[in-house]
């Protein structure tokens, strides 16, 4: 049998959990308990729709193993619509659920599986939808899922996003510690391995804009969706024409598949910070670290928000206060949606012998208006 995951215990003080609240182009939930300590959402608008989604949810991992408990943390950011980061949202928590029930049991190849079935499951929404609605072929999804179990953590990405552990140093303070490998055309990494993928294909990456980009098109290497990039059949008409890649490919062009690490928790491990790409534009790994670190937990997430969208101002030599007063869609040419969720570690917990919490699933990024 595998071992119970961490366990909520009685050290958290439950009057400081908070509720869900959208206020404006704002969403969050600045304390709330998961099955070993305590977690910080938030999310801020920029596109005119909201294009990211994310979830924390926590209790059995399993339908059939009741041992096999812990929590999982998402974090989508879509691009070139919606539909893809909600179709991941509503989608790859229950077959991490089905496959883990399988194995009776989490892996690196219980993720990996459902991330390609989340994908496989997408592209075949978008064939049904070929002739009505083409441009579903164009959507797609960077996707960042979190598992902790058994005083693991299983960090999987496919995109841009980010993972970051804070942990603490003998001689006081935290260090940023990279949990995540990121796909993104920008990264020398990504384009070697999109180079060796296809060797004979020049116009594999092109310079545009002073940036890589797979085809000139986007920047991702890896992602859930966007099936022109992934299948012939869809590169063609009536795929609208900035989409369509020049040259006949047979072999898909992004990959779905994650790169997974697995890392043993030590009690000088605090916590986790997990973003959408929008939030590390503008603050670096220890910048974000060292911001939860020394900061009060209640609100936290909404903090980091802050200080990117200050970052983000300044880098436009305008004030804050002017920044928050652009309307979605205008907004997107300064800052990026933002999405970003904290997770506090407390090792110490594994030693408890019951589970004490109802099971938590919180889901945020449903349509945000101004």
């Amino acid at each position: 049998m595998v071992k119970p995951c961490w366990r909520i215990g009685a050290g958290i003080e439950r009057s400081k959990i908070s509720p869900t609240k959208n206020d404006g182009l704002t969403w969050y939930n600045d304390l709330g308990l998961h099955a070993f300590g305590e977690f910080s959402m938030a999310m801020i608008q920029a596109n005119s729709v909201m294009e990211d989604q994310c979830q924390i949810e926590s209790g059995p991992l399993t339908f059939n193993n009741p041992t096999v408990q812990g929590t999982f943390v998402g974090v989508y950011d879509g691009h070139g619509g919606p539909e893809a980061s909600r179709f991941v949202a509503d989608n790859i928590f229950p077959k991490l659920k089905k496959f883990a029930s399988e194995d009776r049991e989490v892996s690196e190849q219980v993720i990996k599986k459902a991330f390609a079935e989340t994908d496989k499951d997408f592209i075949a929404g978008v064939k049904k939808q070929w002739r009505t609605n083409p441009q579903m072929a164009s959507v797609g999804s960077c996707c960042l899922a979190g598992v902790i179990c058994n005083g693991l953590v299983y960090i999987a990405n496919a995109g841009d996003s980010r993972a970051v552990l804070g942990r603490s140093e003998r001689g006081g303070g935290v260090r940023a510690v990279q949990l995540s490998v990121e796909h993104n055309a920008n990264v020398e990494s990504a384009r070697e391995e999109l180079w060796s993928m296809h060797p004979n294909d020049p116009n594999i990456l092109v310079m545009k804009h002073r940036m890589w980009r797979v085809k000139g098109i986007i920047q991702v290497t890896r992602s859930i969706g966007d099936a022109y990039l992934k299948r012939a059949e869809f590169n063609r008409e009536p795929l609208p024409h900035k989409f369509r890649v020049a040259e006949h490919f047979s072999k898909p062009i992004l990959s779905a598949d994650p790169s997974v690490t697995v890392t043993r928790l030590n009690p000088e491990d605090e916590f986790m910070v997990l973003a959408s790409d929008g939030l590390w534009e503008h603050l670096s790994s220890q910048e974000a670290v060292d911001i939860v670190h020394n900061s009060p937990r209640q609100g936290i997430a909404r903090r980091l928000l802050k200080a990117a969208l200050k970052e983000a101002a300044k880098k436009r030599e305008m004030r804050y206060s002017d920044l928050n007063e652009i309307h979605p869609g205008v907004r997107r040419h300064f800052h990026d949606d933002i999405t970003v969720i904290v997770v506090y570690l407390k090792p110490q917990m594994a030693k408890t012998n019951a589970w004490a919490s109802s099971p938590l699933s919180v889901r945020g990024g449903y349509p945000l208006t101004a």
